[in-house]
């Protein structure tokens, strides 16, 4: 009897440790933010789970492979984590139709508890559609978000009501962005254009169709936009079209990025842009349109880079894809180590 219970006992153990290892076989990072005191990054994966990791410890001269580790891991949404946001007190995560808030003090105590969820007014009580990007309109106090219903829907962070929709879209809805002073909201999507809305109106005032843009286009690829981002007076836009600068009172864009394969995240960083997509490598760019280097990864396609200016201490820039590792780099020209979810 011992002998067959411990061959029992074996057995689970060996699907135990498959599962685990098809899991990280098949992760994928999404998404990222660091905490407002700069210690912890939060990371989102395909299985709905977030996991947060103490940045101090990581980069600490005694740390150890167990420093690269989460403090702790918990599924917050069934699907997917496309995107997280932190506020000045909370980490907002988005899933399959909602958004949940939990308490950057409470997750560093360990408590797992969401202190909020919200769900968009959508037509359909039937309907679950993925919410692809969320970010704060400080002027107003309202998180913007957007996604698989093709609109943008606008809550109070105050009162927790979502007060307006803006509709326009004709597909979904992957990347946004605030230009606070002006008063705008920008969203990209899969119709391709990227909508630059006036957030107190509700209206859109200018569409830009990129893909029509002869210098842009990259049929092969599609006419999707996956990510955007503004800096005054400058938009970066890419995804099926190239990634490209566009000056936003003009109207036009000023460089063009030879990078190959659909970027899904770029950022301003001081003189440069900083990008990933499909490839190993995060892209530095000049804002005159040269690559200036690519930086091997571990992950053979990246979803997210995220980079941490909330902490002098612990500045650095991650970057997460398909791959149960995040890479960490401390100086942007190398790969420093790798945190594993």
């Amino acid at each position: 009897l011992q002998r067959k219970l411990r061959s029992i006992w074996s057995i689970s153990l060996l699907i135990l440790l498959s599962r685990y290892k098809d899991r990280h076989l098949h992760m994928s990072v999404f998404s990222q933010s660091f905490s407002p005191c700069g210690r912890f990054l939060a990371a989102g994966n395909n299985y709905g789970e977030i996991a947060v990791f103490s940045l101090s410890s990581a980069l600490s001269p005694d740390a150890t492979d167990l420093s690269q580790t989460p403090i702790l891991t918990f599924t917050a949404h069934e699907g997917p984590v496309f995107s997280l946001f932190s506020t000045d007190s909370h980490l907002l995560s988005a899933g399959n139709g909602e958004i949940s808030a939990w308490s950057w003090a409470e997750l560093i105590k360990r408590n797992t508890k969401a202190a909020w969820t919200r769900r968009p007014n959508y037509k359909s009580s039937l309907e679950i559609p993925e919410i692809n990007a969320m970010t704060v309109n400080p002027t107003e106090n309202s998180l913007v978000i957007g996604g698989g219903d093709n609109n943008i829907h606008i809550m109070d962070l105050e009162s927790g009501i979502f007060k307006s929709v803006l509709q326009g879209h004709t597909d979904y809805i992957h990347c946004l962005s605030v230009r606070e002073r002006e008063g705008e909201i920008l969203s990209g999507g899969e119709d391709g254009a990227v909508r630059i809305w006036d957030h107190r109106t509700g209206q859109s005032v200018h569409c830009i169709e990129v893909y029509k843009y002869e210098e842009c286009a990259r049929p092969q690829y599609g006419k999707w936009i996956s990510c955007l981002t503004t800096e005054s007076d400058w938009m970066l836009c890419g995804g099926g079209p190239s990634l490209s600068l566009w000056h936003l009172r003009s109207m036009s864009p000023t460089s063009i990025f030879p990078l190959s394969g659909c970027q899904r995240q770029a950022n301003f960083y001081q003189d440069m842009i900083l990008s990933v997509g499909e490839g190993q490598c995060v892209s530095h760019c000049l804002l005159g349109g040269e690559v200036k280097a690519q930086i091997p990864c571990t992950p053979h396609s990246l979803n997210t880079l995220a980079l941490n200016l909330n902490s002098t201490d612990n500045r650095v820039l991650t970057v997460g894809g398909s791959s149960h590792q995040i890479d960490v780099f401390t100086n942007l020209s190398y790969r420093t180590f790798s945190l594993s979810f």
